[in-house]
């Protein structure tokens, strides 16, 4: 990167990129500047900027948040630029892809002043300015407060822990500050964009796919939902995954992209973490697969962390380290290596995790 251009960064991080040619999902390393955006290939785990895979000008560009293309990918954002070529961006979290989205909005707005802005403020206008999808879905998932979900029979399919899109408009017009059935379905809408609710049935997953942007939720007793986490495609289940539902039905508390070194051929790749409360558990996910399953985790009761020196390689530690790092012993004596993108993201990363062990 040169120099002036480093004085103009506006923001940088890593994103998941799906490729052209191949059509698979990489991890690369985004800066944003006033009128584009570069993207790098991480070196042996490390940020390299002489790495340069790519940029994507951004006049005359749209954006959209969400992008809808990947039912299994809700983090994601489509740029589709003048040229008409599009790029799909993964962020790791909700916070996260909307704090890339608002940033690229305000650079296309700033060099194409009538350029649409994002998908996702069309829903967003409709409703209250209180309204938090974070704290709806804790609330909906609350054993007193929230919705019951019961078995419900489609064409001779039994969906167990399901609920209907009526039930769910009337639950949301008794707890939340939304007025209307409209408003309702709108929020639920919101709930099924960003992968908190699942669409289960027939009517309503054909819905999800082929509806406008106000009939992808429907106001229906016929139509089934379920939250998205505790939905199982029965001839894709699998023992080990049914078993770690208690585990990944905890409360996220913290989510991003750090780079793990393996624990057999010791080189590092990235990973997208998330630290869950109650019960606590960290797990590592691979952000170019297309799965919602993680990789790996282990719960944090009992765990020891703490940062390492950034002078000189650990011992332990192997191949490209940029610094940054820190380690984890479980209780099982395993020892995990892992590097955050800065000293200020470690520290996050190493108080959050204490709080749960």
């Amino acid at each position: 990167m040169l120099q002036d251009e480093k004085s103009t960064v506006i923001k940088e991080g890593f994103l998941v990129k799906k490729g052209h040619v191949v059509q698979n999902w990489k991890v690369r390393w985004f800066v944003l500047l006033p009128d584009k955006l570069l993207y790098y290939r991480p070196e042996g785990g490390r940020k390299d900027s002489t790495t340069l895979k790519g940029q994507i000008p951004l006049e005359e560009c749209s954006i959209i948040c969400p992008c809808l293309e990947y039912e299994n990918r809700p983090l994601v954002i489509k740029l589709k630029c003048k040229t008409s070529t599009e790029h799909f961006l993964e962020a790791c979290s909700r916070e996260e892809r909307d704090q890339w989205a608002a940033e690229i909005t305000s650079v296309i707005s700033s060099i194409s002043p009538t350029q649409a802005p994002l998908l996702q403020t069309t829903k967003q206008s409709i409703l209250p300015s209180n309204i938090s999808l974070n704290h709806i879905i804790d609330t909906i998932r609350d054993s007193n407060k929230g919705i019951k979900t019961v078995s419900n029979m489609e064409q001779g399919t039994n969906y167990a822990e399901s609920f209907t899109g009526s039930a769910m408009v009337d639950w949301l017009l008794s707890t939340t500050s939304v007025t209307s059935r409209f408003e309702a379905v709108t929020l639920a809408c919101l709930l099924l964009e960003e992968n908190f609710i699942k669409a289960i049935g027939i009517k309503s997953t054909e819905a999800a796919r082929n509806g406008d942007l106000g009939g992808q939720f429907l106001d229906d007793s016929t139509a089934l939902y379920s939250f998205a986490e505790s939905y199982k495609n029965k001839n894709n289940s699998k023992p080990e995954l049914l078993l770690s539902a208690v585990e990944l039905g905890g409360k996220i508390v913290k989510q991003g992209y750090l780079l793990k070194q393996g624990h057999k051929r010791k080189n590092w790749k990235m990973r997208r973490f998330v630290l869950r409360t109650e019960p606590a558990y960290l797990h590592y996910y691979d952000p170019t697969k297309d799965t919602v399953h993680p990789v790996g985790g282990f719960p944090l009761r009992g765990c020891l962390i703490s940062a390492l020196e950034d002078n000189g390689v650990p011992s332990g530690v192997k191949g490209n380290v940029q610094g940054n790092l820190f380690k984890i012993i479980t209780q099982k004596d395993v020892h995990y290596y892992i590097q955050a993108s800065s000293k200020g993201e470690r520290t996050e990363w190493i108080e959050a995790i204490k709080q749960q062990t």
